[in-house]
C-alpha cells in the first residue's frame, strides 16, 4: 500500500475495471427488485459544468446505493443532440451540425467516465442518429392515424433572432426561451401534437404525483389551467352576428363596457368596411404590452343590461386563445383599465368589498350606487366581494352569484356552462435544419400524404448550406424536397419543417429500456399484440432527477407522449417518472456559475488537481441536492483531508486491518466503555447513513455522519485482538458507507484491507437496533428557553419520565420553588423546557 493516495493513478484503474467487468450493465430479472435511476440528458454543448457534475453524481449515488441494496439498477445516458445552438455553432466555425455534435459527444462522454459515473453504456442513445428519430417519425404517422397530430394556418409565437416558431412552453417573460429575444407573432402553417385532448387527465393525474416536489405539480397544474366558466353571446347590433366570449368571472357581467377582440377575428373581415380603420387594425403592434386597440365601428348588446357597448379589435387579443374575444370590464380587470383609462371609455363598478376600503368611497351606503367609485379608482378591484347595480343579483356574493347568473343565461339560451384549459396544442413545427424531418409529403393531386412507414426514417440531408435565416435549408435542397406521392406516384414535395427537438426528449427514457438506438423497436410489439417485456420490467423511472427550469416543458411532454404510448398499447403505466428531484443550481461569488460572470469552476481542472472522489464528497457535502451548492475552494480543500485522513489511518494500521478471517465480533456487553461505544456510533452511523439516503436523499448528513464515526474511530487504541477485530469491523463499514460518495477510493481501500471483489457487489451494510441504542443520554433542562441543567439518564424514557427526571433536579427545584408551570415540552426525550 502507498503511504499516500493517489488519485489519478487509482480513478483510472477502478474506472477501466468497472468497465471491462461490466459492472453496472444490466438485463431483465425478475428474480430482482428493480430500479430505474435516471439524469435528465445532457446537451452535447462540449464540455459538462459543475451543474452537471453535480446532477450526475447525485444519480451514480443513489445507483451505487441501490445495487448494494440488492436492486436491479438500470442508470443509462444519451444525448439529446438536435438543437439549435448545434446548427448555430456550425455556422461560426464552418462545420457541420454532426460533426460538431458528434465531437462534443465524444470529448463529454469521457468527461463522464474521469467523474467515475457509472451507466450502462450499452444502452446509450443520441437522438441525431437516424435509429433514433425514425421513432420520432413514427410516433407522428401514429398520431397523424389517431388524430393527435394536424396541421393549421395560426398565429404562432415568432423568435425574430432564432427565426423559428416557440411553444407557449418557450416563450419565458414574453422572451425567446433561448436567447431572451422578445418574441412576437406570425402567421404560419404549422404541425401541432393536440396534447389539449389530454388535458384533463394530465390534470388528474397530477394529483398522483405524491413524490414529486409540489412547486412542480403546482406549475404543472397553472400552465393546465383548467377553469370553470361560462361561454355567453354577445350580439352584434343591427347584424345576425354574435360574439362568443368565455369567461370566469359572470359576476362581473353587468360591468362589461366595451369588448376587445383579436385582430385576426373573423368579425372584423366580415363586419368592418372602413379602409381606415382596416388599416390601423392591421398596424396594432404584436406587442401585448403596449396595449394598443382600434374601434371597429362596431357595437355588441350585453345580454344582462341591454346595453350596445363599443367592440375594439386589441392587440392583447388573441384566436389561439378562448374564442377570440373578451368582454371587458375595466373596474374589475386590471388590463381592461388600463386599456379605457388610455382610450377613455366608461368604467362601471358592479362589485365592491364587503367592506370597503381606501379603493371605494366609506361614504357610500353598502349596495348603494357604485359608479361615484370609479373616479376613484387607482387600479382595478380584482377580487370577490358583493355584487351592487347588478339588477336582481345585487347583494349576492361573487361566488353566489356566479353560479346563479350561470344558471340564468344557460336557463334563457344566452349561454352555456363550459370547461375551458389554459394548455394549447403543441406546436412542433420548425424553420430550421438540425432536427428530425417532419415525415409528410405534399402532393397536388392527394393533397397531404403522410410517408409510409416502410420509408422510414426519412433521413436529413447532409449536405446543406446554413445561414441560420430565414426558412428550412431543406427548403433549398432538391434531392431533398423533390420525391413522389407514395400514393399516386405523381410529383410532389416534402415538408422542409423539423420537428421540435423536445420531441426527442419527451420519449427518450423508454428508448434506454429497450436497448439503445440500433435495439429500438415498437413495431414488433404492436404486430403480435403483445407488450414489449423489457417496458413491462423497467418503466416507470423510478427516480428522475434534473433541474427545476424543466418543470414545465420538457416534464408535461413526456407525460403527454407516455400516454399516447399507453393508448397505443405499448406501455401499461400512466405516468413515466415516479419520483422527482430537482437540483439545485451551483453558485459561486454569489451567483450561478456561467462564462458570462466569469465564475465558472472546471470540472477537468478539479479532477486533475483534488480527483474526482474529492469532488464528488464536497458536491454531496455542501448542501441538500435540491439546495443551491455555494462553491468554495476550502470545502474542496477539507474534503480531500477527509478522505487522506482516512487513508493515512489504514496504511498506518495495515498489517491489523487486511488479516482475513477476523472471527466474530464479541457482544457489546463484553468490551470496555470506548470500545462498546465505538461498536454503537458504528452502528448509529450505519443506520444514519441509511436513512438519509432512503428518506431525501441528504447525502450532507450521510457524510457528516461518516465523519464523526471516522473521528471516533481514529481516536480508538485497540488493547487485545477483540478490540482490533472490532477495529478491523467498522473501517470496514466506513469503506462501505463511504463507497457510493467516493467509490474509487472505497475499492481501493477494500482490497488493501484484504477483500477480493469489488465493493459493490458486497451488501450495504445492517444496523442492530439494540446497540445503536444509546444506554445514557445527556438530558438538556431549560427554563422559559434557557439552559438550567444537564443531567445524565437512561435513553428511551417516555415522556412522562422525562419530565419527572428534570423536576427531581435540584437545581430545576430552587428556581421554580412554588411556581405552577404554565407549560412543560419534552423534545425527542432530550430537552425539556419548563414555561412558567
Amino acid at each position: 500500500m502507498e503511504e499516500r493516495y493517489n488519485a489519478q493513478k487509482t480513478e483510472k484503474k477502478w474506472q477501466e475495471f468497472w468497465e471491462e467487468q461490466k459492472l453496472f450493465a444490466v438485463k431483465e430479472d425478475t428474480e430482482l427488485p428493480k430500479f430505474y435511476c435516471l439524469e435528465m440528458f445532457p446537451y452535447p454543448s462540449g464540455r459538462i459544468h459543475m451543474g452537471h457534475v453535480r446532477n450526475y453524481v447525485i444519480g451514480d449515488v443513489i445507483t451505487r446505493y441501490k445495487k448494494m441494496r440488492g436492486f436491479n439498477v438500470l442508470h443509462p445516458m444519451g444525448w439529446d443532440a438536435f438543437g439549435m445552438p448545434a446548427e448555430n455553432a456550425a455556422i461560426k466555425h464552418g462545420i457541420h451540425p454532426s460533426k460538431w455534435t458528434r465531437e462534443n459527444i465524444s470529448y463529454m462522454k469521457e468527461q463522464l467516465k474521469k467523474m467515475g459515473l457509472v451507466y450502462d453504456w450499452q444502452r446509450e442513445v443520441t437522438t441525431c442518429n437516424p435509429e433514433y428519430y425514425r421513432w420520432n417519425q413514427w410516433f407522428f404517422l401514429k398520431m397523424l392515424e389517431r388524430g393527435l397530430a394536424y396541421k393549421k394556418t395560426s398565429s404562432v409565437n415568432w423568435c425574430p433572432s432564432c427565426e423559428t416558431v416557440l411553444a407557449n412552453e418557450q416563450v419565458i417573460n414574453d422572451g425567446c426561451w433561448r436567447c431572451d429575444t422578445t418574441v412576437g407573432q406570425k402567421e404560419l402553417e404549422q404541425w401541432f401534437f393536440k396534447i389539449t385532448a389530454y388535458a384533463d387527465e394530465l390534470l388528474k393525474d397530477a394529483g398522483t404525483l405524491s413524490e414529486w416536489p409540489e412547486k412542480v405539480v403546482t406549475m404543472q397544474r397553472n400552465w393546465i389551467g383548467r377553469s370553470e366558466g361560462v361561454e355567453v353571446d354577445f350580439r352584434i347590433a343591427g347584424s345576425d352576428r354574435k360574439l362568443r366570449i368565455f369567461t370566469t368571472r359572470q359576476d362581473t357581467l353587468y360591468g362589461a363596457t366595451f369588448m376587445s377582440v383579436a385582430k385576426k377575428h373573423p368579425v372584423v373581415a366580415e363586419l368592418v368596411r372602413d379602409e381606415e380603420i382596416i388599416k390601423n387594425i392591421e398596424a396594432l403592434s404584436d406587442d401585448p404590452e403596449e396595449k394598443q386597440g382600434v374601434f371597429t365601428g362596431c357595437y355588441a348588446e350585453n345580454p344582462l343590461t341591454g346595453d350596445n357597448i363599443p367592440v375594439y379589435a386589441a392587440n392583447f387579443v388573441l384566436m389561439e386563445y378562448g374564442t377570440g374575444a373578451i368582454m371587458a370590464v375595466p373596474a374589475h380587470d386590471q388590463r381592461d383599465f388600463e386599456f379605457a383609462k388610455k382610450y377613455d371609455l366608461p368604467i362601471k363598478v358592479v362589485i365592491v368589498p364587503e367592506r370597503r376600503g381606501e379603493v371605494f368611497s366609506p361614504l357610500l351606503e353598502k349596495h348603494g350606487s357604485a359608479q361615484a367609485d370609479a373616479y376613484k379608482l387607482q387600479k382595478a378591484f380584482e377580487d370577490d366581494g358583493v355584487l351592487v347595480e347588478s339588477g336582481p343579483f345585487s347583494g349576492l356574493t361573487s361566488e353566489e352569484a356566479r353560479e346563479k347568473i350561470a344558471d340564468f343565461l344557460e336557463k334563457e339560451g344566452l349561454a352555456k356552462k363550459v370547461v375551458n384549459y389554459k394548455l394549447r396544442d403543441w406546436g412542433i413545427s420548425r424553420q430550421r435544419y438540425w432536427g428530425t424531418p417532419i415525415p409528410i409529403i405534399y402532393c397536388s393531386s392527394c393533397g397531404i400524404v403522410p410517408v409510409p412507414e416502410r420509408d422510414l426514417p426519412v433521413v436529413l440531408y447532409q449536405d446543406v448550406q446554413l445561414s441560420g435565416k430565414g426558412a428550412s435549408p431543406l427548403s433549398e435542397v432538391r434531392d431533398f424536397v423533390v420525391t413522389k406521392c407514395p400514393k399516386c406516384g405523381g410529383n410532389a414535395k416534402r415538408e422542409t419543417d423539423t420537428m421540435d427537438t423536445f420531441v426527442d426528449s419527451s420519449w427518450y427514457f423508454i428508448a434506454y429500456c429497450l436497448g439503445g438506438n440500433e435495439k429500438i423497436d415498437f413495431t414488433s410489439s404492436l404486430r403480435t399484440g403483445e407488450k414489449t417485456s423489457p417496458l413491462q420490467y423497467w418503466m416507470p423511472v423510478d427516480q428522475y432527477i434534473g433541474g427545476i427550469e424543466h418543470a414545465v416543458l420538457h416534464l408535461l411532454y413526456s407525460r403527454f407522449f407516455t400516454k399516447v404510448l399507453r393508448d397505443l398499447g405499448l406501455v401499461e403505466i400512466n405516468e413515466p417518472f415516479s419520483r422527482l428531484l430537482t437540483q439545485g443550481m451551483v453558485i459561486k461569488d454569489g451567483a450561478k456559475m456561467s462564462k458570462s460572470k466569469g465564475n465558472v469552476v472546471d470540472p477537468d481542472f478539479l479532477v486533475n488537481n483534488y480527483g474526482t472522489d474529492t469532488v464528488r464528497i464536497f458536491s454531496m457535502f455542501a448542501a441538500p441536492p435540491e439546495r443551491d451548492l455555494e462553491w468554495s475552494d476550502q470545502g474542496v480543500d477539507g474534503a480531500m483531508r477527509f478522505l487522506n485522513r482516512i487513508w493515512a489511518f489504514v496504511y498506518n494500521n495495515h498489517d491489523n486491518l487486511c488479516i482475513s478471517g477476523s472471527g466474530r465480533l464479541k457482544d457489546i456487553s463484553c468490551f470496555q466503555a470506548q470500545a462498546s461505544q465505538l461498536l454503537r456510533k458504528t452502528h448509529q452511523t450505519i443506520k444514519k447513513v441509511t436513512n438519509s439516503i432512503e428518506r431525501d436523499y441528504h447525502f450532507n448528513t450521510a457524510i457528516a455522519a461518516l465523519m464523526e464515526l471516522v473521528n471516533e474511530t481514529l481516536a480508538f487504541s485497540p488493547a487485545n485482538d477483540d478490540e482490533r477485530n472490532l477495529l478491523r469491523f467498522t473501517i470496514k463499514q466506513v469503506i462501505l458507507l463511504l463507497s457510493p460518495f467516493a467509490p474509487h477510493f472505497s475499492e481501493e481501500l477494500w482490497r488493501e484491507t484484504g477483500e477480493s471483489q469489488s465493493v459493490f457487489n458486497e451488501k450495504w451494510p445492517a444496523w442492530d437496533e439494540d446497540i445503536a441504542r444509546e444506554e445514557e443520554i445527556e438530558l438538556v433542562v431549560q427554563i422559559n428557553g434557557k439552559v438550567r441543567a444537564k443531567i445524565m439518564t437512561a435513553a428511551g424514557l417516555d415522556d412522562e419520565t422525562v419530565k419527572g427526571k428534570a423536576f427531581s433536579d435540584p437545581k430545576i427545584n430552587e428556581i421554580i420553588k412554588d411556581k405552577t408551570p404554565k407549560k412543560v415540552i419534552v423534545v425527542k426525550g432530550r430537552l425539556v423546557n419548563i414555561v412558567i
